[in-house]
């Protein structure tokens, strides 16, 4: 008989990472690609020249790929989530009356 080798996948019920990229930050970086490419498109299209065109997507796709990895940095996998959810949170409950308080019979 023959020894079989198997890999063990210890990644299991990890989050997703691409580049240092976790979770949903990689569906945002793609999303802003393909805005970015009909952005290009748009502007050749109206008859912009070339290197502008370039010039224009290439800034925001590099201020775009560092806001992101900044986030990911930031927020990691939930935590863009909860800051989110920590400011609707209301500061303080203000009420007129007190009758709220009061015990119904």
């Amino acid at each position: 008989m023959t020894n079989s080798v198997y890999q063990i996948n210890k990644g299991i019920n990890q989050s997703i990472e691409f580049k240092g990229l976790k979770a949903q930050y990689i569906w945002y970086l793609g999303g802003g690609v393909i805005v970015l490419i009909m952005l290009f498109a748009a502007m050749y299209i109206a008859g912009l020249p070339s290197i502008v065109c370039v010039g224009i997507v290439g800034v925001s796709g590099a201020l775009w790929v560092l806001k992101i990895y900044k986030m990911s940095q930031k927020y990691g996998e939930h935590g863009m989530m909860k800051a989110l959810a920590k400011r609707q949170v209301p500061k303080a409950v203000k009420f007129q009356s007190r009758n709220i308080f009061k015990m119904q019979k």
